[in-house]
């Protein structure tokens, strides 16, 4: 019982060692790994060799389908394209199994070592994430010995080598338990090379050792499936895609185990042949399957066919759930459904003015609805956004996510002002047939406008994140400020000249211009963390501290 603890915690460790080095990597080079798939969408062979890079680094093609899987969900990148990558991804993979079936045990120290020395001195930094990944590295190679170790021992057992004897009887059992393994690991790379070691020590025949790393193949495509099962059915597509590879390659190369296993003994010991075999087997799928990947997409497009959008104000969401697995996408698609929030409050704001100038009381009330939508949006987001591993964000990921919380609340606020707006507009002007005055209702229109503009151009300092952008984006709230003080200024003119128009909308008026400069103010905001993480926000916001003027002496 000693001995099997011993080889479950080392399993355990191989496991873990393998998640660290796969997050580790997502944080320090999330980011770049994106744009390298992103700039291979046009061509196979390039999409297949960024594949193989970037799992090469996570060392994990699961990762990698869900990334691709996210890009073709947001229309970034075609199907086939997305399956070329992935058949890239599986040939990474079993490239870096080949790097970890050499004993590079003398390095388990050394990159622990460095890793903790880097990670608790500059934790917070890409070098403390570097260092985390270099705990990971150390982790699995020192897991690996340990492995060799106790299955040194346990395969001494009777009763382990009758249990062995008994899956050398059926290669189906045999792919059944290497899938299921490769499935609750959450890595086929660590059951394949888990099996290499059983391999190498004896505790399960070579012809054993075939089945299981089919079956960890297999499993590899189960997962993205799992992965993906409550995604669209666009996201889907890809992982369903792999699988269908996985399976046919499986379903070719069972019956050749035994031709493979005969000219390949010479190529070294039994670990060598295992991991050569993974290799072997995943580049000759890339090799047959990289012309198919049309007719296989046409395949998956049958089987899961696009629903109907789900649409809100004419506009799909972005919120993928299969994307929180990366957290620098997912802030990708939170900011994109936050930038669809705002396209709805816009929609409400231009709305308001044709309210207020045509006494349209239907739009009105289809505005007010929309408010509802502005809402949902704002928790959706919210929700999303709580569900992305803040550890797993860099520095500037973290000022995004921050961003991203500060952006949604401020249109949430703009939609709930522009809803009370419609409601006086509805009780105080259009029930009671009242109008404004041709000044006051140019003034309506010259703040609206500029309401509007300043809007756009919050949205674009929020998607660009342009410091000369913010910093005009605060000048217009001063502008804005002097213009409701001049507007309500010559408003009360109007009063005193008994302009009948003016006595009997002044309420609404002064009100109407007030909830304009809080929307502006509102939408201001947006430039205060693009300028504080710059460093160019003022404690008093971009204007000079006046200089105290000389008060005479009383008396």
């Amino acid at each position: 019982m000693k001995h099997l603890l011993n080889l479950l915690a080392a399993v355990a460790l191989l496991v873990w060692g393998t998640y660290l080095v796969r997050t580790g990597i997502l944080r320090v080079f999330g980011a770049n790994l994106r744009h390298v798939l992103a700039r291979s969408i046009d061509r196979r062979p390039a999409a297949a060799l960024a594949g193989l890079g970037v799992t090469a680094l996570v060392q994990s093609s699961t990762a990698t389908a869900l990334i691709v899987a996210a890009f073709v969900g947001q229309g970034l990148m075609r199907l086939p394209i997305a399956l070329a990558a992935m058949l890239g991804a599986d040939v990474g993979s079993s490239l870096m199994t080949v790097v970890f079936s050499f004993d590079l045990s003398w390095l388990s120290p050394l990159f622990i070592f460095v890793g903790v020395v880097l990670f608790i001195s500059r934790q917070a930094s890409p070098v403390g994430r570097f260092g985390r990944v270099l705990i990971g590295l150390g982790l699995m190679l020192l897991a690996l010995r340990l492995i060799g170790e106790s299955t040194a021992i346990m395969v001494r057992s009777p009763a382990i080598k009758a249990l062995l004897a008994s899956l050398s009887s059926d290669m189906l059992l045999e792919i059944t338990v290497g899938a299921a393994l490769a499935v609750i690991a959450y890595s086929s790379l660590a059951i394949v090379l888990l099996t290499a070691t059983l391999a190498v020590s004896g505790a399960v025949p070579p012809e054993v050792a075939m089945g299981l790393v089919l079956g960890a193949n297999l499993g590899s495509g189960f997962l993205g499936v799992l992965a993906t099962a409550r995604s669209a059915p666009e996201v889907r597509q890809v992982p369903m895609g792999n699988l269908v590879f996985k399976a046919l390659g499986v379903l070719v190369a069972a019956p050749f185990v035994g031709l493979w296993l005969r000219y390949a003994q010479p190529l070294g010991n039994a670990a060598t042949v295992v991991v050569l075999f993974h290799l072997f087997f995943n580049a000759a799928l890339a090799v047959l399957f990289m012309a198919m990947t049309h007719v296989v997409a046409r395949w998956v497009e049958r089987w899961l066919p696009p629903a109907e959008q789900n649409v809100v104000a004419g506009r799909p969401h972005h919120l993928d759930p299969s994307a929180l697995a990366t957290p620098s996408l997912a802030i990708s698609c939170a900011a994109r459904e936050a930038l669809h929030q705002a396209d709805v409050v816009e929609t409400m704001l231009l709305g308001m003015l044709r309210v207020i100038r045509d006494n349209d009381l239907r739009l009105a009330q289809e505005l007010r609805k929309l408010d509802d939508t502005v809402d949902q949006l704002y928790s959706a987001i919210k929700y999303y956004l709580t569900k992305i591993s803040r550890e797993a964000l860099g520095e500037e990921e973290s000022r995004r996510w921050t961003d991203i919380i500060s952006f949604t609340i401020n249109m949430e606020q703009i939609g709930d002002i522009v809803e009370r707006v419609l409601i006086d507009i509805e009780d105080k002007k259009i029930k009671k047939g009242r109008s404004f005055s041709d000044a006051g209702m140019a003034e309506i229109c010259e703040l609206h406008a500029r309401l509007v503009d300043n809007l756009r151009l919050g949205m674009s300092v929020f998607l660009n994140g342009s410091v000369r952008d913010a910093q005009k984006l605060l000048e217009e709230k001063a502008r804005f400020r002097d213009l409701e003080r001049a507007y309500a200024g010559t408003h009360l003119t109007r009063l005193t000249d008994n302009t009948v128009q003016s006595i009997e909308t002044s309420s609404l008026h002064l009100d109407l211009i007030s909830d304009l400069k809080r929307i502006n103010s509102h939408i201001c905001s947006i430039a205060y963390p693009i300028l504080d993480s710059a460093g160019a926000l003022a404690p008093n916001r971009l204007r000079q501290p006046a200089l105290p003027r000389e008060v005479p002496p009383v008396g």
